[in-house]
């Protein structure tokens, strides 16, 4: 499809080399017309933020093929530059100091971190200690 081919530049080789080290599909992208998709997207097991212009047939198809929830929006104050912008895993979310609370609130809701309190941290961090250990 031509979704897949718009100024991308990595070339057929490395991601030959990407799908055999890592054991998965790589998929050619941009988003919003940006072709560091690193740079303007932040993805987890739980759902992903992409940069506010990608139209939303891109998100649909994009999150169809993840199998997570997507969502358009911004840190630090309007920035589309979420990758550049925002740290996130399963359990939370760093973000810079000019994030705003409506901002923190969309995060929270896409990555479904407002559900992890304390007592799954806590858990969390005994599981890997454990593992760790063992």
């Amino acid at each position: 499809k031509q979704w897949y081919q718009r100024r991308v530049r990595v070339d057929r080789e490395t991601e030959e080399v990407l799908a055999d080290t890592l054991g998965v599909e790589v998929f050619r992208q941009t988003l919003a017309d940006q072709v560091l998709v690193g740079s303007y997207s932040c993805l987890t097991n739980q759902g992903g933020m992409v940069h506010p212009k990608t139209p939303t047939e891109d998100q649909d198809e994009l999150s169809s093929l993840l199998q997570i929830p997507l969502v358009a929006g911004t840190v630090n104050r309007g920035s589309g530059a979420i990758g550049a912008g925002m740290v996130v895993n399963d359990w939370i979310a760093f973000c810079g100091r000019d994030t705003t609370a409506t901002e923190i609130g969309l995060i929270e809701s896409i990555f479904k971190l407002s559900d992890k309190g304390p007592n799954n941290i806590n858990q969390m961090r005994s599981v890997l200690v454990e593992s760790m250990t063992s």
